[in-house]
């Protein structure tokens, strides 16, 4: 079940690159372009390093608070419930990438407090200057509120510890990778071609089928 939550993750980071781009697109762009002219690409993979490390970070930290659920035999009515938790998580996000449901965006509202507290920290690496900054600055903006990340934060509860956690969370991040850091050429095709309904629908259904499989699994 692993590998599906995997790709599932993976898939939900490409295929979200409208929402990524409209969450992100202003901090890529102010980024992009400091000073005069515009910044080396090795400052983007910077960015992009320290954002999936935050990415990494919260998803361990979400397995590893889950994972107390499966220290003892007497917590196993917990154990399903979060199980079904993700499950249900997943069937929500793949009726999302299908825009069917835009329920997940609720989530949002709930970081906005965090983000008000780390937004002043980003503001103070700023301009970035150097490698070690951008990354610094990836880092903290990892930390901006989307309803993406969280509903797999919200998977990585069931994973199962923390390893298991960060590594759902890097799937879910490299995914995200072909939107944020190649906002030009190949980026623009690749959203052209997954805001063709055919391709939304397809990939939504099939990352919501790997939720009713999972919860299928559960009561078979």
């Amino acid at each position: 079940m692993l590998e599906t939550t995997l790709l599932a993750a993976f898939l939900t980071g490409l295929l979200g690159g409208t929402h990524c781009v409209g969450m992100c697109g202003g901090i890529v762009a102010a980024m992009s372009f400091q000073g005069q002219a515009r910044q080396p690409f090795t400052f983007h993979i910077g960015y992009s390093v320290g954002r999936i490390a935050s990415y990494a970070l919260l998803g361990a930290a979400a397995g590893l608070l889950g994972s107390a659920a499966f220290l003892s035999d007497s917590l196993y009515p917990l154990q399903r419930a979060l199980y079904v938790l993700a499950q249900v998580m997943l069937i929500l996000l793949g009726l999302y990438l299908a825009g069917l449901n835009q329920s997940i965006r609720v989530l949002e509202q709930a970081g906005g407090a965090v983000w008000r507290r780390v937004q002043p920290l980003l503001a103070k690496v700023m301009p970035v200057r150097n490698l070690g900054q951008a990354v610094a600055a990836g880092a903290l903006w990892g930390w901006l509120p989307c309803g993406l990340v969280y509903s797999v934060l919200v998977m990585a509860l069931a994973a199962g510890g923390a390893l298991r956690g960060a590594i759902l969370l890097l799937a879910f991040g490299l995914g995200t990778l072909p939107n944020l850091l190649l906002m030009g050429w190949a980026a623009e095709r690749l959203r052209a071609f997954a805001r063709k309904t055919w391709v939304k629908r397809g990939a939504g259904l099939l990352v919501a089928a790997m939720g009713v499989w999972g919860l299928f699994q559960l009561v078979r």
